[in-house]
């Protein structure tokens, strides 16, 4: 019952013969490292700080960072409760992850090539010879074969081939992941700014809901008044277009918190006509912006996921480099097989049924037409190009920061501004109309008021909403609260 396993095993221990050689080749094998170039990421020289920063947020002295529930600083419990659902039911999300599976299963498959390959076979097959060839023992007679065997075959990595895919699978696994931890800051930041600019046209349509009743007040205050004879029916229709402008507002309001709603819907994974928000009440209280995270331009590199990825993409086509390179390099194969072969089943599991080989092959292409070359050009080009793309998303990155620091700084100034003017409108407004009902002005005059007044209140809320908004790109500008340990496992 032994005689199948000893052939086998006398291969393989021909084999272990064979790859005692192995340490003679060993400078090959070291030669073998270096058919890809040492790696460094590019070089990039970066500023020491953001020059539209203030002192708190160019220095890390100044407020926390960004944490990794980074909208928690909102205080806001629905928008929470929003971005829990990001991760739970994104189908964008999804499709990032099945990516990063593939990803991480190629780079399994990299991997076992560093492992020999066993392979098994058997077979029964019955062999006719014709009776018309002169001189065969066989002519005419049918010879049944009954087989089985094992095989093993093993490359040794002389010249890098397969470390060097290997560690290319990994990177391209390694910026999966990254890209994985863009996709999901990109839905949260997005998520975020819709969600403020919902509220913020809650807002917006509060004012203007009180906005219409006050022109309908005024409409019947310029009709009485037209009865009576002192106003003219040019100031009665004056007054019913502000109304009617109002109305028309409103209605593009309603629109645009309908779309909101809309897309909000579509980031949580859920179809839009399942999915409402209820407005919010008019004295809610208006969200305040956290103060600016501390940052430095050389933590880019670390703390934006894309940026990360764009970096391991680059080591990944550095890796290629040395793929190509060993194509000029010879390769070996060691090889055993052995198992048993006999014309009757009978005798077929009997010692002299055994068969085995072994030995190496050492395989090399003299000629080609080039085709090595220019893979290998290739590669280089490949490089160069990933390196590019990498300064680029740095310095996106740098001007997204710098935009959106900038963006806050001057919106600061802005919104006082526009606060200003707007309390301004509105007693300005208080006087005209006062001022009216006792004769003093036409109603033209008051009417200018009320658009100024409308105007001015409406910019105040686009100025806040503008804050909010820039303040949550802030976040997703800077990497949000990802670090590279934060990689999905």
């Amino acid at each position: 019952m032994h005689a199948p396993v000893l052939p086998i095993r006398r291969g393989l221990r021909a084999l272990a013969r064979a790859a005692a050689l192995l340490p003679a080749l060993l400078p090959m094998l070291l030669a073998g490292c270096a058919t890809a170039p040492d790696y460094q990421p590019p070089a990039l020289d970066l500023p020491s700080a953001y020059k539209e920063a203030g002192a708190s947020a160019a220095t890390p002295g100044g407020p926390p960072g960004i944490a990794r529930d980074w909208w928690h600083v909102y205080r806001d419990p629905q928008l929470e409760a929003l971005e829990a659902r990001v991760d739970v039911s994104s189908q964008s999300l999804r499709k990032a992850t099945a990516l990063l599976r593939d990803a991480r299963a190629q780079a399994r498959a990299a991997h076992a090539a560093y492992f020999p390959v066993v392979g098994a076979g058997a077979g029964a097959t019955s062999n006719h010879t014709s009776a018309n060839l002169v001189g065969r023992s066989l002519a005419g007679k049918t010879v049944p074969d009954y087989a089985l065997g094992l095989t093993a075959s093993w490359e040794p990595d002389l010249f890098g081939r397969i470390g060097n895919g290997a560690d290319a699978a990994d990177a391209r696994a390694q910026a999966s992941a990254d890209d994985v931890a863009a996709v999901r800051l990109g839905l949260q930041a997005e998520l975020a700014a819709d969600y403020f600019g919902l509220r913020s046209a809650d807002r917006e349509l509060g004012l203007l809901r009180r906005t219409v009743e006050s022109y309908a007040t005024v409409l019947a205050l310029v009709g009485n008044r037209y009865g009576g004879g002192i106003a003219t029916e040019g100031e009665v229709a004056q007054a019913r277009a502000q109304l009617e402008n109002a109305r028309a507002q409103l209605a593009d309001v309603r629109l645009n918190r309908a779309q909101l709603e809309h897309a909000i819907a579509t980031l949580v994974g859920l179809p839009p006509p399942a999915f409402s928000l209820a407005a919010q009440p008019d004295d809610a209280a208006l969200p305040v912006l956290p103060p600016l995270p501390a940052a430095l331009p050389s933590q880019l590199l670390e703390r934006r996921p894309d940026v990360a990825a764009a970096e391991r993409r680059v080591a990944a086509a550095n890796a290629q480099i040395g793929v190509a390179r060993a194509a000029f390099f010879p390769s070996l194969m060691l090889a055993v097989g052995g198992g048993l072969d006999s014309s009757s089943l009978a005798g077929w599991l009997t010692a002299p049924s055994r068969f085995w080989a072994i030995g190496p092959a050492l395989a090399a292409t003299l000629f080609d037409g080039g085709r090595r070359r220019a893979l290998a050009d290739s590669a280089l080009a490949q490089f160069d190009a990933s390196a590019a793309d990498y300064r680029d998303t740095v310095l996106r990155a740098l001007q997204e920061v710098e935009d959106n620091f900038a963006a806050l700084s001057a919106l600061a100034e802005e919104a006082d501004s526009q606060q200003a003017a707007a309390d301004a409108s509105a007693r300005a407004l208080a006087l005209g109309l006062d001022r009216y009902r006792k004769g003093a002005v036409a109603y033209l005059d008051v009417s200018v008021l009320e658009s100024t007044a409308l105007e001015s209140d409406r910019a105040a809320e686009a100025v806040r909403r503008r804050q909010l908004i820039a303040s949550v790109m802030l976040v997703k500008a800077l990497g949000g609260g990802w670090h590279r340990a934060d990689a999905v496992k």
